[in-house]
Formats: structure tokens, sequence, C-alpha cells
């Protein structure tokens, strides 16, 4: 009885949020797939493992097909890179049921989703730089590097 109503409130939440937000969600929903991958690999759900690996698939091909190559610039083309090696590594992990490979791809897509964070929270400006996600881990200490050369 519930499961209707929450269902309704999803397919609301999807269709009235901004892209922004639509993107974090992709994100949320991804990290939350494959926390259950680790969880089914250790359990020896194959089965479950296997819907969960697809479901974390669906998304990052619905956040390839939605990048904007000609506004996004380098940012686009090295968020395709990223999500093109995480279904490649999604893969791998899948035929070896290697947790650390699920691990890497939690890393990234956390790392994502606190960099989205930041641009969703930070005051509304059309004039981002480009550098922005590349800068970030210059700031937390860390060395800089283009998203897409992981």
């Amino acid at each position: 009885m519930y499961g209707n109503g929450i269902d309704a409130y999803r397919q609301i939440n999807v269709t009235t949020a901004d892209p922004v937000r639509l993107v974090l969600m992709c994100y949320e929903r991804a990290i939350g797939s494959l926390k259950t991958v680790k969880e089914k690999i250790s359990s020896k759900e194959y089965e479950a493992k296997g819907k969960a690996i697809q479901k974390t698939q669906d998304i990052l091909n619905l956040l390839m097909q939605s990048l904007d190559f000609e506004q996004g610039g380098k940012i686009a083309t090295s968020l395709d890179a990223l999500y093109n090696y995480m279904l490649r590594r999604l893969l791998e992990a899948d035929l070896k049921k290697d947790e650390k490979i699920i691990e890497e791809a939690i890393y990234f897509l956390e790392e994502l989703e606190s960099a989205w964070k930041e641009i969703f929270s930070a005051p509304k400006n059309d004039n981002v730089p480009v550098s922005y996600l590349q800068n970030r881990k210059e700031e937390k200490g860390q060395p800089t590097r283009a998203i897409g050369a992981y």
C-alpha cells in the first residue's frame, strides 16, 4: 500500500528536479546500488549482485547520455572518460566478484557527488570556472589532475 505512494513521490521528485539535483540523485542511487553489490558479493547472492551492478551501469549510461560536450567542454570529456572507465571496471568486478573494484567506483562516485553538492549549494553563478572540479583536489591537499585521468 505504501509502496505506491513512495513510487509516486519519487516520480514527482524526478520530474520536478533541476538538472543538478537529477545528477545528485543519480550519484546517490549508483552509490547505494554499489553498496548493495558489495553486500551481495559477501553473502554470495550473485543474482542480486548482478541486478545491482546492472542498475549502476544503467545510471552511468544515463549520466553519459546527458553530457553536453559543447557547453561542458573539458569537464564533459573528462566525465565521459571516467564513466567509461567505471563501466569497464564494473564489468571486471562482476566477473571477478571483486569488492575492491566496487570500492573504487564508490570512491569516484562519492567524490563526484561531493563536488556536485558544493556546486548545488554555492550561490548561483553562471560563470563557474571550468577548472572548478579539477582544482577541488588541490584545495584538499591532493595532487591536481583531470577527472578523466584516473
